[in-house]
């Protein structure tokens, strides 16, 4: 009686988030493979997974709850399992909506916007549900994948087995940035880089933030925490911040052109007059909207207006004993362009100063080839010359819209259909005609087509894929939502037969095998 108390009670407090729940409940129900049992004997085609962090722990799950079997390789040690999730500070979590970020079916989020902990607790737990232990191998740098004489893929050497396909799921973020400032050593207080302040008391101080991205909102969430005294953000560049609201960042994702329009006017006016408000002097004046991935918080404005926090732009001319000089610039000038040098005073330093991105050089060197190199593969993902090479979240540059998300299993399903059926297999020549059909509808794009993308986009490119091939029609359901797999196989089947009839080679379909 009492549980049923309790039940009733947390329905009445929280119904959205009940709701939210039961949501999760019937994705995972519907949409989740099953996990196989321990020890599985799996069948080909075999995928080799390079990266134990979000993106490789959901593809692999994806793999082997389909029934193929996977290898996982992770240059670090059990501790690094969660990819960045496993480096950055306690204090850091989603700055978009949960619902934005089910990188699995089966991922059941206790809040609108979960911490680090929380995140990192989903990853473990997929990867112990899918049994993937048993199927990773730790302190395994990749440093070269290639072909052996029969077409398979060799990870550095082969004793590590020989695989059909290969994601590389190294992500965007590695090793923390560290400039050297001019100066640096003069400084008498502390200096940390935003990913190592686990720990650290920012309590009464003045605090300096170097950088105006995502690592520098993370570093004032960590500093309003602690109760600093003042925090003062040193930006190099104009960044869009629109809010932390999943309704906006929804709708402003369903830009489908994935790329500024002579519409794109409206959203970025509207977030000057109701979100920037009389704070519009901070918005991005030339840049627009979509050329860039925005921050998405709403706390940044408020501190800023409440005097907390303020947000300078401008340029970093070095370290002294007691802070750093440095060159503020009006809004609309660029980087090193006129300003007045100011004088920054400080006791704390934060270098927001981001991620060295993860080499993809293990991958064959034809893949790299221009006009042809990252990111400009099919779909973003596929290198032309390697259809079953498949890059999962790790060569994208900007976006809005949702980002681990349910394009992780997309992306993998496709690659296992590549793999399983031959009629279903892109020629070179046609990814390559993709790649410049995407340029060329594209090619007023700033930065270039593959450079920036909406979630919409995305899956524009997903339908388009799939309805231009009839063959890929029967494996529509499968690729979109992870259902219908057994269909496919079965119309697999009998294709294979029929063109073993009429003289056909069947050789590189691996569903019975």
């Amino acid at each position: 009686m009492a549980q049923l108390h309790q039940i009733i009670q947390y329905l009445y407090n929280h119904p959205i988030l009940w709701v939210y729940q039961l949501i999760q409940w019937v994705l995972d129900k519907l949409l989740a493979p099953a996990p196989p049992p321990p020890h599985a004997k799996l069948s080909r085609p075999k995928i080799a997974i390079i990266g134990a962090g979000l993106t490789g722990v959901s593809s692999a799950s994806h793999c082997v709850g389909h029934g193929f079997d996977v290898t996982i390789f992770e240059a670090g040690d059990r501790s690094k399992l969660g990819g960045i999730w496993s480096r950055v500070n306690n204090t850091s979590g989603l700055q978009i909506h949960s619902l934005m970020y089910r990188f699995h079916p089966s991922i059941r989020w206790n809040s609108g916007y979960p911490d680090r902990k929380q995140i990192v607790s989903q990853i473990t737990e997929l990867w112990k549900r899918y049994n993937l232990e048993e199927r990773t191998k730790f302190n395994t740098h990749v440093t070269n994948v290639k072909k052996d004489p029969l077409g398979r893929w060799i990870i550095n050497n082969p004793s590590n087995g020989r695989f059909d396909g290969v994601i590389a799921a190294v992500g965007t973020t590695g090793d923390p940035k560290m400039p050297h400032i001019p100066g640096q050593e003069k400084f008498k207080g502390d200096i940390y880089h935003s990913s190592e302040l686990d720990g650290k008391d920012a309590k009464g101080k003045k605090v300096i933030v170097l950088g105006g991205g995502a690592s520098a909102v993370e570093a004032l969430e960590f500093v309003t925490a602690e109760k600093a005294e003042k925090t003062k953000i040193l930006a190099r560049s104009e960044k869009w911040i629109i809010p932390r609201n999943p309704l906006i960042d929804m709708l402003l994702a369903l830009n489908i052109f994935g790329e500024e329009t002579w519409l794109s006017w409206i959203p970025e006016n509207l977030l000057r007059i109701f979100f920037y408000r009389d704070l519009s002097d901070l918005s991005p004046p030339k840049k627009g909207l979509f050329t860039d991935t925005p921050m998405v918080n709403s706390d940044v404005l408020e501190q800023v207006r409440s005097g907390k926090a303020e947000w300078l732009r401008g340029d970093i001319l070095g370290f002294e004993e007691n802070g750093i000089r440095f060159n503020l610039r009006a809004q609309g000038v660029p980087k090193g362009g006129p300003g007045k040098e100011i004088f920054v005073d400080g006791d704390l330093c934060i270098m927001a100063t981001g991620y060295q991105r993860p080499s993809l050089s293990f991958l064959p060197d034809e893949v790299f080839k221009e006009p042809y190199s990252p990111p400009n593969w099919y779909l973003q993902t596929f290198p032309p010359e390697h259809m079953s090479i498949c890059a999962n979240n790790c060569t994208y540059v900007n976006a809005i819209g949702t980002v681990g998300n349910y394009h992780i299993g997309i992306y993998t399903r496709f690659l296992l259909m590549f793999l399983t059926d031959p009629l279903t297999r892109p020629q070179e020549r046609l990814m390559k005609l993709w790649i410049d059909m995407t340029r060329w509808l594209k090619s007023k794009a700033p930065g270039g087509a593959f450079d920036f993308f909406t979630y919409s986009e995305l899956i524009w490119w997903f339908c388009f894929v799939i309805v231009i091939n009839p063959f890929r029609w029967k494996w529509a359901f499968f690729v979109l939502f992870g259902i219908g797999g057994s269909f496919a196989h079965d119309v697999v089947r009998k294709e294979d037969v029929l063109r073993e009839k009429i003289g056909y080679d069947t050789n590189g379909s691996y569903s019975d095998d």
